[in-house]
């Protein structure tokens, strides 16, 4: 007879100890997907959308004037380059520039 019981109190102490671990267990399932959604939102355009459905390129100098530059001597230039479309920007083949002489 104290077998019968011994085997009736240990299924009950599995059960009790089932719920928290479950429990437990989809709190983490949750929390991950929380932090996940969380950190996953776009990202808010830095410049102001003036293209809609294509990537487009804005240049905030379309003229560089260096003026009179002795040859071989190293000269830089820097501008900023924006997206203004409202796609991502991917460039397929690696980006060039052109020198032009007497421009």
């Amino acid at each position: 007879m104290s077998q019968t019981k011994t085997k009736k109190y240990s299924r009950r102490k599995n059960q009790q100890i089932r719920w928290p671990l479950i429990m437990l267990v989809s709190s983490g399932v949750l929390l991950i997907f929380g932090v996940l959604l969380a950190f996953n939102r776009p990202s808010q355009p830095k410049a102001a959308i003036e293209v809609s459905g294509l990537s487009s390129l804005k240049v905030d100098q379309e003229k560089v004037d260096l003026g009179d530059v002795k040859l071989n001597k190293t000269v830089e230039v820097s501008f900023q380059l924006t997206n203004v479309g409202d796609q991502t920007l991917r460039f397929n083949k690696e980006p060039y520039i052109e020198v032009v002489e007497g421009c």
